[in-house]
């Protein structure tokens, strides 16, 4: 899978807005419609309203969907919870029994709303959730339920998307078809690390990776992956607070191409969806951009070139 994650966009878009990804060569793209939770206390998902932006909701990520599908990408639709102010997801977690259950009740509506949309359009892969382990770690009967209730709407391949230090302790990777791994490992502790340190400090995460996808004998695709255009881009590739200056184009380079020369000729690696694609095309990224997006940068030339090599 040479996937992108397609950032949901504000208005609609047509067809001019997919030509740049297949022009990339990626033949997946993640579609990501969002939920919000106001904190990390709150219970209640709020979904498919007007007021969010036209691809947040189910009728703007059906018609990107579809458009993606035209031009011949298959997509996973990935729906994600947002909490506001940027609240790590994974630290949802409730006080009350009462307010977990209605947390349960909310995230299933959430999730049931775009596994039939899956199943309507035959999307081949399903993302189940994203970074929320303290929520799947503390209440997994509840998710052997709903994995359940999916199934049951829902007949193509399943996922669930794990931050990089928490995939080991997923407990119903078995019942999936994928294990999902959002891929922000620390791999490098350098301004501009070297493609060769890259690779080293990406062993003993490999190993680990590979130490669970022996154990699950499941495919391992990473549900996200990427790096900014920013010095000591490899020190915490997570980090994604708005900074200034600091571009370096050659360490976001270096880091994907090491990522992808560890990983993507592995027969156990099933690929991976760069973070983060935007309609715009135009008029994203660009060589003065430290951010996440490889757009307009020479990174895109190099994705590009991978992509069609695979």
């Amino acid at each position: 899978m040479n996937g992108i994650s397609f950032v949901a966009s504000p208005n609609q878009i047509d067809e001019t807005h997919i030509e740049p990804v297949v022009s990339v060569n990626a033949n997946w793209a993640a579609v990501m419609p969002f939920g919000f939770v106001k904190n990390l206390k709150e219970p209640t998902v709020v979904f498919n309203i007007e007021r969010q932006w036209w691809g947040e909701r189910a009728d703007g990520a059906k018609r990107t969907i579809e458009l993606l599908n035209q031009r011949g990408i298959k997509v996973m639709l990935k729906p994600q919870i947002w909490v506001w102010r940027g609240e790590f997801t994974g630290n949802i977690s409730m006080d009350s029994e009462e307010d977990w259950k209605t947390l349960q009740n909310s995230y299933e509506a959430f999730i049931m709303l775009y596994a039939k949309l899956a199943e309507e359009l035959k999307v081949p892969l399903l993302c189940i959730g994203t970074e929320l382990h303290s929520f799947v770690q503390k209440r997994p009967k509840y998710w052997n339920q709903l994995i359940q209730k999916i199934k049951e709407v829902y007949k193509g391949k399943l996922t669930y998307a794990e931050n990089w230090d928490q995939f080991a302790k997923v407990p119903f990777w078995d019942q999936l078809d994928y294990i999902g791994i959002d891929a922000y490992f620390p791999v490098s502790d350098s301004k501009t690390p070297t493609v060769e340190e890259l690779r080293k400090g990406w062993q003993v995460h490999k190993k680990k990776i590979g130490n669970v996808q022996a154990e699950i004998e499941k495919p391992v695709l990473f549900t996200e992956y990427g790096y900014r255009s920013v010095h000591f881009t490899g020190k915490e590739p997570w980090y994604s607070n708005r900074v200034q200056g600091n571009i370096d184009l050659q360490g976001q380079n270096n880091a994907l191409t090491a990522l992808y020369e560890e990983f993507w000729k592995e027969p156990w690696f099933a690929g991976g969806f760069l973070w983060k694609w935007y309609h715009n095309h135009e008029k994203v990224g660009g060589e003065e951009n430290n951010r996440f997006t490889i757009q307009n940068k020479p990174s895109e030339k190099l994705i590009r070139k991978l992509y069609k090599d695979e």
